[in-house]
């Protein structure tokens, strides 16, 4: 409660109302402090380990198999399914033989609002008319970063990309920011339906360009195979 409020009234002050030492607050607040940028390591070093097995096994393991192998370079620490299946998720990372689970749709492919305008169509005649994107992710230094490219499907040419942190649509905007071709001569931009494009800033973004958007059909990779493709780095 202190924490959350020292920026409203003085920590003394609060102590004095609570009958607690500054100096038990303090140390409190360093413990915790402490734990949490312990955590935050052994994060990153668990992301690093799930990627390299992840990698080095071509992609086909799921949380089970991965956390027998993790268990053996952890001495035998314990590392729960659940939390590797978390950060696997963090890192993009799906098994090419996990099975898709059953979700009701809220609405039939045919009702979305947005449609798949390019439906495969990869095949275009004029330059900078449709761009496509994706993202993916690549170690930089001891972090991960996400990456997003947009690309020309007249010649497969990547006219735009950004890195970040964070997977969400500054992201996108940014990878937009840099493009050098004129974007008023972009007719359609095609993506997944992933947040970081299916979102209200990017909606904006594209009315502002007069870009119409095209969407993959939910659950269907080939649908954006052609980005897919350029990611394979």
């Amino acid at each position: 409660m202190i924490q959350q409020n020292r920026h409203t009234y003085s920590v003394s002050a609060m102590c004095k109302v609570l009958k607690i030492a500054r100096s038990t607050f303090y140390y409190d607040t360093e413990v915790s402090a402490q734990k949490e940028q312990v955590k935050r390591e052994e994060e990153r070093v668990l992301k690093e380990n799930i990627a390299k097995v992840f990698n080095e096994n071509l992609h086909v393991y799921g949380t089970r198999k991965l956390k027998i192998e993790l268990d053996k370079e952890t001495d035998g620490l314990p590392i729960s399914r659940r939390r590797i299946g978390r950060l696997m998720s963090e890192l993009g990372l799906q098994s090419k033989y996990a099975k898709p689970s059953y979700k009701p749709m809220a609405t039939r492919p045919n009702e979305e609002s947005v449609r798949n305008v390019l439906n495969r169509e990869f095949e275009v005649d004029k330059e900078m008319s449709v761009l496509v994107s994706d993202l993916t992710y690549v170690k930089v230094g001891y972090r991960w970063s996400y990456v997003c490219f947009l690309i020309d499907l007249y010649n497969r040419e990547i006219v735009g990309w950004s890195v970040g942190a964070q997977k969400d649509a500054a992201l996108v905007q940014r990878a937009f920011d840099s493009v050098k071709y004129p974007l008023g001569n972009v007719n359609l931009f095609h993506t997944d339906r992933g947040s970081e494009f299916k979102n209200v800033g990017i909606d904006e973004l594209l009315r502002g360009y007069k870009i119409k958007r095209s969407l993959s059909h939910k659950g269907n990779p080939y649908d954006n195979a052609v980005q897919r493709q350029h990611l394979r780095f």
